[in-house]
């Protein structure tokens, strides 16, 4: 079954997003918490970032695809 471009540019997009939207959370992190806190978020960091390079690669995939 073959990804359509439409499908693979939104998985892009969203992995872009993912990106973004994690990074960001990780600068805007405020200081004094426990390290238990930092420690939680840096492996959700880590967990959605990975997820997202993943979609990344399935709608790179996709997009290459569909144009063949």
């Amino acid at each position: 079954m073959q990804m359509s471009r439409r499908i693979a540019g939104f998985l892009l997009a969203l992995a872009a997003f993912m990106v973004f939207e994690w990074i960001n959370l990780g600068f805007n992190l405020a200081d004094g918490h426990e390290t238990s806190f930092y420690v939680v978020h840096g492996i959700l960091i880590a967990v959605n970032i990975l997820l997202a390079l993943a979609l990344a690669v399935i709608g790179w995939r996709g997009w290459r695809g569909a144009a063949a």
